[in-house]
């Protein structure tokens, strides 16, 4: 055996002979026990991103974007193990001893001794660690890696032009970047099935106020948009950093999302480059010698990496419009194929999982409560146990905005985004998953099991939060006069819009709610129910969401939506 893996001729394992020196913090070789120690495997930081040659130039300030930390210290361990706690901002977890610490850390870290004794799997751990990214979102996402429940993680795609080349690309003048490629990876709760959802950039929204946290620890508060405007301003504008970008998507959607993870130009690079390549296939050949990218790909399979990769997903020339909405296209079907290649090839491998590990957290930008190796590893390991061919990847459904002569950005498709998010939030698999659909029902029945009140005893007033022009009055109008609910009231316009339907009731109107939902046809997502007890003559609240149709018409999670799809497990030349 190489005397690097693990042993020597004399049987020696090269990790007993490095030993941490508590004066200096550095493991240090002593070849016996008289010779004196010599420094060695320092705690070193990461070299130079591949393709950047060694510039030393100070780093483009960014907004959000923090310092790399130094890593942990050896005798606390890497950090606490990450729990199943399904809160979001949870407080710390009390500390546990750094030989626990240290006993959980070397049985969770992906195998690390595999490659080369404790020695190296710190040095590794280290270098990791201090590859990481890290920014303080303040109280959106979650603290815990994966919680129990759904997941949402929010993957954004930074078009800054910082780093060897990439200036070719774009705006030269853009040095703080923008989220250009945004996909959320949906996981339901039972790990059986997930979802990602491209969401295009020029897609007009509205941006919310966002609360960013600054380097002197002070919160500043960014404000949103006047109307609407461009998906891509969430990140990066007025000072906007990636939890604008969660909230702008939270508000979107009416889902939590747990975590962000941001990457730049050079992660496409240096991952395409570390999995040995990407295959992609094309109908006909791709060739842009004279445009920016330089592609000149032949019909037919092809893999690709480093640059070249970096150049297809950027490519709009010889697509079908030459538009951001087939280049979409393009980029989910590389997506795929790069899980493919890392659950085929990468994740049995502990030598290549490092290298790839190291590729993809040089470029990483993460939220704190994923912002260690161990952390991601959890995540990792999660997301690894779904079947490929469990994974859906598509667009928003968007239309050309009509308020546009000539249409440069999209709005989301009105009949068919409400379903697609819909079925997020209820957790609804878009792929074949029996055991999901199943614990759907089922927490569904249960939520509305229980026993009704009278219709006349219903409490409830009811607002329009995105429903049709003068749905609240019509709701009402219906409820008095054809179903008997005669304490309903019509409180016009919400403060604000919401993403669905939604009913918020106290434990005591539990039955008042029930009854509601079976004369509406409320799905049980749409029940919210609260902590604190209502008077006895105190209504509920029902406000009406973009998946209100009209009085009388129920308001149900579809089962299914007709927008194009694609499956991970699909390899470009079969799609």
């Amino acid at each position: 055996m190489d005397a690097h893996s693990r042993g020597q001729t004399d049987g020696t394992d090269p990790a007993d002979q490095w030993v941490l020196n508590p004066q200096t913090g550095d493991y240090e070789l002593r070849l016996d026990g008289s010779a004196p120690p010599t420094p060695a495997f320092p705690r070193q930081r990461s070299a130079p991103r591949p393709g950047t040659g060694t510039d030393t130039s100070p780093r483009t300030p960014d907004p959000g974007r923090r310092d790399r930390r130094p890593a942990p210290d050896p005798e606390d361990g890497p950090g606490p193990e990450d729990g199943r706690d399904a809160g979001r901002r949870k407080r710390k977890q009390p500390r546990r001893s750094g030989r626990r610490k240290a006993l959980l850390w070397t049985g969770g870290v992906m195998g690390l001794v595999l490659v080369g004794g404790s020695a190296f799997a710190y040095y590794w751990y280290d270098r990791l660690y201090g590859n990481i990214d890290t920014v303080d979102i303040g109280d959106v996402g979650s603290d815990t890696a994966l919680a129990d429940g759904p997941a949402n993680i929010l993957v954004i795609g930074n078009d800054v032009r910082t780093g060897k080349g990439n200036e070719a690309y774009g705006d030269r003048d853009n040095v703080t970047g923008h989220a250009d490629t945004t996909l959320l990876f949906h996981v339901a709760e039972d790990r059986s099935n997930a979802t990602v959802v491209s969401i295009p950039r020029d897609l007009m929204t509205e941006i919310p106020d966002c609360d960013t946290r600054q380097s002197d620890g002070s919160t500043k508060t960014i404000p949103g948009s006047e109307g609407t405007t461009r998906f891509n301003e969430s990140y990066g504008v007025a000072g906007r950093d990636p939890g604008c970008t969660m909230r702008t998507v939270e508000q979107l959607t009416g889902l939590d999302v747990d975590h962000f993870m941001m990457f730049d130009f050079n992660a496409v690079k240096t991952l395409s480059t570390a999995v040995g390549g990407v295959e992609v296939c094309l109908e006909k050949p791709l060739k842009d010698l004279d445009g920016g990218t330089k592609l000149d790909l032949p019909a037919g399979p092809s893999t690709i990496q480093g640059e070249q990769a970096l150049s297809f997903l950027r490519n709009r020339h010889g697509l079908k419009n030459e538009s951001d909405l087939d280049r979409i296209g393009m980029q989910q079907k590389f997506v795929a194929s790069m899980l493919r290649r890392l659950k085929e090839d990468t994740l049995g491998n502990p030598a290549k999982m490092l290298d790839v590990a190291d590729a993809a957290t040089k470029s990483l930008t993460v939220d704190k409560g994923i912002g260690s190796p161990t952390k991601l590893l959890t995540l990792a390991k999660e997301l690894g146990k779904i079947d490929l061919k469990n994974i859906t990847l598509m667009m928003l459904p968007v239309i050309d905005n009509p308020d546009e002569p000539q249409p440069v950005t999209v709005v989301p498709d009105p009949a068919k985004v409400p379903q697609v998010f819909s079925m997020l939030r209820d957790d609804v698999s878009f792929t074949e998953v029996k055991k999901q659909q199943k614990k759907a029902k089922d927490r569904q029945q249960a939520l509305l099991q229980g026993p009704r009140a009278e219709a006349s005893a219903v409490r409830v007033d009811v607002l329009n939060g995105g429903g049709p022009q003068g749905a609240a009055q019509d709701t009402v109008a219906w409820l008095q006069n054809s179903e008997g609910v005669s304490r309903s009231s019509n409180r016009g316009n919400a403060p604000a819009k919401v993403a669905r339907t939604q009913l918020v009731y106290a434990p005591g109107q539990a039955g008042q709610a029930r009854k509601l939902a079976d004369l509406m046809g409320l799905p049980a997502a749409a029940l919210r129910p609260g902590t604190g007890e209502a008077g006895e003559t105190e209504p509920m609240t029902l406000t009406l969401g973009p998946d209100f149709k009209g009085a009388g018409v129920p308001v149900a999670t579809p089962k299914k939506v007709d927008v194009p799809q694609s499956r991970a497990d699909e390899k470009m030349c079969e799609g």
